[in-house]
């Protein structure tokens, strides 16, 4: 038996959205349950999002670290962010967001896993990507902002990542599913056999 997640689509009787942020919204629904009854979910739309886990060539992963305000902690991270443009290609975003936030170019990319952040309250999907042979990109840095111009920049090996996740000590979701799929890939089949960077993605479609 093979598991797999499933598209599924319960009967909305009624949908309002009542906030509109700047990149976010809320909606609330009424879902009508397997009994009939009918309930209020309440959620975040989210336009979806990509990650990248960018390995060098002495196995270490490219990681920044960047104070986050919800959770009021600065958190180690992959380079990630927003898919702005409906539609947009994912492989075209993080390669932006890799260039943005570390001014780094990578020869060779795969899809490492596919994810909803917090399914149960937003309908954020994110696409994780594994970035291999690594080279400093040409021209100038992207000029940063806000939370990132206090952005660090740094190079840890693999195994220590994992054990500071296993430890407690790590906790930023991208950062976490991509360092124990990564080490998942390469004590399994092997990085060869991730998927390719342009495979579809049914949580956020895409033209190549």
């Amino acid at each position: 038996m093979t598991i797999k997640d499933t598209a599924e689509e319960w009967q909305v009787t009624a949908s309002e959205t009542p906030f509109v942020g700047n990149k976010t919204s809320v909606r609330t629904d009424d879902v009508v349950m397997p009994d009939g009854t009918v309930v209020r979910r309440d959620y975040q739309v989210h336009p979806g999002s990509v990650a990248v886990l960018a390995l060098d060539g002495e196995g270490r992963v490219l990681v920044i670290r960047q104070y986050r305000h919800p959770v009021r902690h600065k958190l180690w991270e992959i380079p990630a962010g927003l898919l702005d443009v409906p539609g947009e290609n994912p492989l075209h975003a993080a390669q932006r967001e890799l260039y943005e936030e570390a001014h780094v170019k990578a020869g060779d990319w795969r899809v490492l896993t596919d994810v909803f952040t917090t399914p149960g309250g937003c309908d954020e999907a994110v696409r994780i990507f594994l970035a291999r042979d690594l080279a400093e990109a040409e021209g100038e840095r992207f000029e940063v902002s806000e939370e990132e111009s206090d952005m660090e920049l740094d190079r840890l090996p693999l195994e220590e990542l994992v054990r500071g996740v296993l430890a407690g000590e790590l906790h930023n979701n991208c950062l976490v599913v991509g360092v124990l799929s990564l080490y998942a890939a390469l004590n399994g089949d092997g990085l060869d056999a991730l998927r390719p960077a342009e495979a579809p993605w049914p949580a956020r479609p895409f033209e190549a």
